[in-house]
């Protein structure tokens, strides 16, 4: 467990787990002792117990996306806590499950943890539907963009030119926003805009062309884990 954000508000932890080192997020609003967690996957007993040593009560689900590695604790969360499950409209369209009364957003929607709001970005490319949550100057991140790297676009409902268009987007976040990402995959666990601006390889590509040859073709290739910090080529 590794708290990330401490302030007069609230608190987000990561917790690592399960066997594609996933992040899982535990928002903490202070005042209420409400909490969200962020991609319940793996080992819920961990979970469970991170909120019970902070002493509050999981009332919200946060999905950045469907796939199975993010969100099959789901069950397992709302069988202990009667919590409220949120993501996206087109991505309850692109999982297809009935899911027990989820409250489905847009993108530019916001959802309140007690008295701490976050909002919430459509950032497709990964998925149609995947999300990004901004609290303050934080951005949970899912699989849209890891430390000096990005999600893949080769599995259904993945587009190269879509995630091309939401990395620029991102990129103009202030350079100060923090980066937590879905997975431990570089060889530090955030990153600040302005580092990911300077050190991520998929933030370099002027065109999308180029983009989508290296993300579909040359990556897999050519970079081995963990990611580090790249320079830019002149």
């Amino acid at each position: 467990m590794t708290l990330i954000v401490d302030n007069d508000r609230y608190s987000i932890d990561a917790i690592e787990l399960g066997p594609m080192e996933n992040f899982v997020y535990l928002i903490s609003d202070k005042k209420t002792k409400q909490a969200a967690v962020v991609d319940p996957a793996w080992e819920v007993p961990e979970i469970l117990k991170l909120a019970k040593d902070k002493g509050v009560t999981i009332t919200d689900i946060l999905l950045t996306h469907s796939h199975f590695d993010h969100i099959n604790g789901v069950e397992g969360i709302l069988k202990d806590h009667d919590a409220q499950l949120h993501l996206l409209k087109d991505e309850a369209k692109f999982w297809g499950e009935t899911l027990a009364h989820p409250s489905l957003h847009h993108g530019g929607d916001s959802i309140k943890i007690g008295e701490s709001e976050i909002k919430i970005l459509h950032t497709p490319g990964h998925t149609p539907g995947s999300a990004c949550y901004h609290i303050d100057d934080n951005l949970i991140a899912g699989d849209t963009m890891f430390v000096f790297g990005c999600g893949r676009c080769d599995l259904q409902g993945g587009d190269p030119n879509v995630m091309y268009d939401t990395l620029n987007k991102l990129g103009q976040m202030p350079g100060e926003t923090l980066i937590l990402p879905g997975h431990n995959y570089a060889d530090k666990t955030t990153a600040t805009m302005q580092e990911q601006i300077e050190g991520n390889p998929f933030m370099f590509f002027d065109k999308a062309d180029d983009f989508i040859e290296y993300r579909m073709h040359t990556h897999d290739k050519t970079r081995e884990s963990p990611y580090h910090a790249e320079v830019k080529p002149k």
